[in-house]
């Protein structure tokens, strides 16, 4: 079953030090209406299509731990976790009613094992939302796609591909904004 995925050669990967460099030129300021607009987008839409939930994971979260005070702000307790930035593991032994990872995803030199891992810690009936650009499904368009160009950017995606991943790892594929955005249940 064709997946639709697309990978650069293991030769383009960096290490998490030349990621550092790269992420710290983003401009998240925690203060930026813009910034907070972007994750109450996701917010809206992942709302919609799943029932209420009381905890959360934002899984590699970045430098700021802002999506999971908007959690808060919803009543809904939420843990944060990056590799870089925020390295603590306090999620380690616990289990979720929702996992999101935002702009995330593109960057993992293990997709599928990550992906594995976070819906394993998904309580049952547990929903994993994820965000990153789906690419075009078009030679010529990806050659001058911006979103590829970032050189931390090693994995690109299509809905497709999160919907094999569903069905490889016991989920059931719920929704897709058709752009950036999937939701997935864990069954069991």
């Amino acid at each position: 079953m064709p997946c639709e995925y697309i990978y650069k050669s293991s030769e383009y990967y960096q290490d998490l030090q030349k990621q550092k460099e790269r992420y710290d030129l983003h401009q998240n300021n925690e203060e930026d209406r813009g910034y907070r607009a972007y994750f109450q987008r996701f917010l809206d839409y992942i709302f919609t299509k799943i029932p209420p939930v009381n905890n959360a994971l934002d899984f590699g979260c970045g430098k700021t731990s802002l999506l999971a005070r908007m959690f808060n702000e919803n009543n809904i307790s939420c843990d944060y976790y990056d590799p870089i930035y925020h390295p603590q593991r306090e999620y380690k032994d616990k289990y979720y009613d929702l996992i999101v990872s935002v702009e995330v995803f593109e960057h993992l030199h293990r997709p599928r094992k990550i992906f594995a891992s976070l819906i394993e810690k998904l309580k049952i009936g547990g929903y994993l939302a994820i965000q990153t650009e789906f690419h075009p499904n078009n030679k010529e368009k990806f050659k001058s796609w911006y979103y590829h160009q970032d050189p931390t950017h090693i994995v690109f995606y299509r809905k497709k591909s999160f919907e094999v991943l569903a069905e490889m790892y016991h989920s059931k594929f719920v929704a897709s904004n058709e752009k950036n955005i999937v939701i997935l249940k864990k069954e069991y």
